[in-house]
């Protein structure tokens, strides 16, 4: 088993627990549960906005679930140039949250729409943990390829 994969298993490790979260206890703080936005709690007072929410957080679980399921079939069918190809998927598509969703969260987190206060720069960290391992990962696998 070379570093890609290792990289790959960590994150769909951690992606099922957020998905399990998600789907099953999504007023959860835990593991990027959804109520860390004070606005969660602020539809369940309004049943279509309630709706909404709930649609939104089974979005992203299903989401996450396909790049799970993806890399899954990656891990068990994929050549090694599959899985780097994939690791570079991942860098990419990662990156992504820090163009529109970071910015958000970072001005939710500053008017005071985020509990607990400074969530904005842990969920940043994590993020960019994902960025960095993979990262590593692919320059690992290309020095002692």
């Amino acid at each position: 088993m070379n570093i890609l994969s290792i990289s790959i298993i960590i994150f769909c490790i951690l992606e099922i627990a957020n998905v399990l979260i998600l789907y099953f206890r999504p007023d959860s703080k835990l593991g990027n549960g959804v109520a860390i936005f004070d606005s969660w709690n602020k539809a369940k007072t309004d049943e279509p906005m309630k709706l909404f929410a709930h649609y939104m957080a089974y979005w992203v679980a299903g989401t996450k679930l396909i790049f799970i399921v993806l890399l899954t079939v990656v891990l068990l069918t994929g050549t090694e140039a599959t899985k780097m190809w994939a690791v570079v998927a991942m860098i990419l598509s990662i990156a992504t949250y820090f163009w529109k969703l970071h910015p958000i969260i970072i001005k939710l987190d500053n008017l005071g729409e985020i509990t607990p206060k400074g969530y904005s720069k842990t969920l940043g960290i994590m993020i960019g943990g994902f960025l960095f391992m993979f990262t590593a990962a692919l320059v690992a696998y290309f020095l002692f390829k």
